[in-house]
């Protein structure tokens, strides 16, 4: 091998939307080039424009443009492929550069900016000529006075605060220079990335200190002087698939490869970051959260000892989302790191460790929480109260009584309810522990028990673990540091015992309850980087109210936003945060969390908002919306294959009765298939998935449709309006849960979201 070369993400992009025929020839060009990148039959030669730039031949049509980027430890000349583009498309003013602000590399084309744009600017494009001529000096730019048509877009920004915020140079006048938006949308869709963020939140109205302090300054990095002449350095620090023989199973996999493994350089920080105890990164959906917890997973992995065992715990909330870890983490990381990493989901995790603590045969089975309200309905009209509903006190065991772990009535006197709703007096709180201790003591004789008490059992175990090995250090330490064996009760377990783990990483964390933590918080020794959570509470489904600090979870100081969303257009990011617009979010501490500067580089149509008569009507537009909808998925690309739109599509709904009726009339009256989410993931074969709003948490579709978007049943009325005067704290709650419901369901869609309803609309609705 004489070259060694590297692909650009934008030229990746690039290629994954070409024919198949031009991708097959990319891989014979690079495979030439690799071998010989002076063989005649590539004609590569500097471009007159920026002579680090130079065009090699693919075929007849195509050219790859690639930039010398210094030469390798081992060597050997590195090039990086910055584009593929027809022999139409390649300009002199054609540049690559060091960014001054990240040290990446960054490949400019003013081709795809407008024309009335580059004449305001002062510059005019110059056609690369595809065969070789006569040396001549570079074209002249032709500058031009600039036409005064209407105040710039950028008015209140200078030169030099869009070189300070990382601005290329190259497109700083243009910047300058656009006019509207559509202007500016142009700029962007070309852009290298920081230029394209900081654009994008000038142009949202940040100022240029928000913009500097959200996005300049998370991006950053230390750079030695002289970085901006030192591409080798540069291209250590950019994003870049290295080419080699998989690279034609790169180009098939398409741009969910990238979404899966690429890391922004904000992200790349906090992954790479060491922490002194817990850390935690949030964000908005789609700001690659779950990317950010899967690249810490594989660095603190390679970080390791030699060894065997499974000293890392990567957990979610539910078991499809934990599937999903599984399967992406596989594309990460070796198979040997790999088997070093514990991935369960947080139920099945406290499951383990009521099995390790309890003898065969004495297991309590698991009993779901709507038959668990069936049987506290029973104690309540067994003892004719009807102070209190079902719902109330099931709510109050499990928030108080179970996540403070209050195993006294004494202990339940003196608990605090913060933020619980209405106020209980003494005599109140008596009455209550008596029903809820003879709800226990039925479930009990059941055998049974909820997910919350299974949860707080575990917590306890693990605990008393930790007392145990904190008691067996401290004695340790008090005589030097030598063998305990003697005083270990002769016991070989004792001996042995360690935490469980060294490293735990948490996704969606946002709905763990207090007792999940607790339990976490014990099976890993407080340390550097022990914890590390990764939650967003505009996505809390379930009414888990909880302060880190006050179960041993301390993240002052180590917290990280992130705030580019890179799965969702700005449209539909727009109408989705209307629907939180106005209620107050905590950060798991006692802080406040928003979605200021949350903004995405994608756009697409406007979510579209459908007012039907009835039911019927609804289905009946829902079934002609996901036929367009598939003949705009299934249309022949340019190589002439048909895209399968099974699983592109989705239906969300309220509930579960809901899911079933449109999954039938779908398919009865429309012949529409569908397939239902379910917590094993989707179930049957259809092309239109089906669910609710809780089982699209951590899913994403191409096209997605939410139905039944109605006063009345977002949020229930029936079930809500209830509290309104009895209980106002918790009134606000049930209208924050059904909030955050309907803001993940509008979140997944990634093109091209439709919302219905017939009736009046959901309150919540920006409509």
């Amino acid at each position: 091998m004489t070259a060694r070369l590297s692909l650009y993400q934008k030229a990746e992009n690039e290629l994954y939307k070409m024919d198949s025929s031009v991708k097959t020839k990319f891989y014979d060009f690079c495979h030439q080039f690799r071998l010989d990148p002076d063989h005649p039959s590539l004609d590569l030669r500097p471009l007159k424009g920026d002579g680090r730039i130079f065009r090699a031949k693919i075929d007849r049509s195509y050219r790859a443009l690639l930039a010398r980027a210094g030469v390798g430890a081992d060597g050997v000349q590195q090039w990086l492929v910055v584009a593929v583009r027809h022999r139409k498309d390649v300009y002199e003013e054609l540049t690559v550069a060091i960014n001054r602000i990240t040290g990446e590399i960054e490949f400019v084309d003013l081709g795809v900016v407008g024309q009335s744009v580059l004449q305001r600017a002062g510059l005019q494009l110059t056609p690369a000529p595809d065969e070789p001529t006569a040396p001549a000096e570079p074209a002249p730019v032709v500058t031009r006075q600039p036409a005064v048509t209407a105040e710039p877009l950028l008015a209140g920004c200078t030169a030099e605060d869009l070189r300070r915020l990382g601005v290329a140079d190259a497109l700083i006048g243009p910047a300058l220079a656009v006019t509207t938006d559509e202007e500016l949308d142009q700029l962007i869709a070309g852009a290298p990335r920081l230029t394209a963020e900081v654009l994008t939140g000038l142009g949202s109205g940040m100022s240029v200190d928000e913009v500097e302090r959200e996005i300049t300054q998370p991006a950053s990095t230390v750079l030695e002087p002289g970085f901006e002449n030192d591409m080798a350095a540069a291209l250590t620090r950019t994003a870049v698939t290295t080419v080699d023989d998989d690279i034609r199973n790169v180009l098939a996999e398409g741009d969910f490869r990238a979404w899966k493994v690429y890391l922004h350089p904000t992200q790349r920080k906090t992954v790479e970051r060491n922490y002194s105890g817990p850390g935690r990164v949030s964000g908005g959906p789609g700001t690659g959260k779950t990317i950010v917890a899967l690249h810490r997973v594989a660095r603190l992995a390679a970080a390791l000892p030699p060894g065997h065992g499974k000293p890392i715990l990567l957990t979610t909330y539910t078991k499809n989302l934990t599937a999903d870890l599984r399967s992406r983490l596989t594309s990460l990381m070796d198979p040997a790191l790999l088997g070093r990493v514990d991935i369960k989901h947080i139920d099945q995790l406290a499951q383990s460790v009521l099995n390790e603590n309890t003898a065969p045969g004495a297991q309590r089975g698991l009993i779901a929480d709507d038959r668990a309200l069936d049987v506290l309905r029973e104690v309540l009209f067994e003892h004719d109260e009807q102070r209190w509903d079902a719902e109330f006190l099931f709510d109050e065991w499990e928030q108080i009584v179970l996540g403070q772990s209050l195993a006294t009535r004494q202990d339940y006197f003196k608990a605090r309810r913060a933020g619980m709703g209405r106020a209980l007096n003494r005599p109140e709180r008596a009455a209550i522990w008596k029903l809820l201790d003879q709800f226990a003591l039925r479930l009990n004789g059941m055998g049974r028990e909820t997910w919350a008490q299974a949860a707080e059992r575990a917590a306890r175990y693990e605990m008393e673990r930790a007392r145990r090995i904190r008691t067996r250090a401290e004695r340790k330490a008090d005589i030097g540091g030598g063998d305990l064996a003697h005083l270990d009760d002769n016991s070989s377990a004792m001996r042995y015992l360690r935490h469980r783990y060294r490293h735990i990483v948490v996704d969606e964390a946002q709905d763990l309850s207090p007792a999940h933590w607790k339990m976490l918080r014990a099976m890993v020794a407080s340390g550097p980087d022990d914890l590390f959570i990764a939650s967003d509470t505009h996505q809390r489904i379930y009414d888990r109210q909880v302060t880190l600090s006050t179960v041993g979870v301390n993240i002052r100081g180590r917290s990280s936003k992130l705030t580019l969303s890179y799965r969702t257009t700005q449209e539909i990011l727009d109408q989705a945060a209307k629907v939180v617009r106005g209620a107050t979010y905590d950060d798991l501490d006692d802080g406040t969390d928003t979605l200021d500067g949350y903004h995405s580089l994608l756009h697409g149509p406007a979510p579209e908002y459908v007012a039907c008569t009835d039911w019927a009507d609804e289905i009946t537009q829902l079934a002609e919306a996901l036929k367009q909808w598939r003949a705009d998925i299934t249309q022949p690309g340019e190589d002439g294959a048909v895209r399968d739109p099974s699983g592109t599509m989705a239906v969300c709904v309220a509930d579960g009765d809901m899911a079933g009726r449109v999954a039938a009339d779908l398919e009865t009256k429309h012949g529409i298939t569908t397939a239902t989410l379910t917590k094993d993931g989707p179930q049957g074969g259809g092309e239109v998935h089906i669910g609710t709003m809780h089982r699209f948490k951590g899913l994403e579709y191409q096209k997605l449709a939410v139905i039944g978007a109605s006063d009345g049943i977002l949020p229930r009325t029936a079930v809500v309006e209830q509290y309104a005067t009895t209980d106002p704290k918790r009134y606000e709650r049930e209208l924050k849960k059904s909030r955050n419901q309907l803001f993940v369901a509008t979140t997944r869609a990634r093109d091209a979201l439709r919302i219905s309803w017939h009736g009046k609309a959901s309150p919540f609705l920006p409509v």
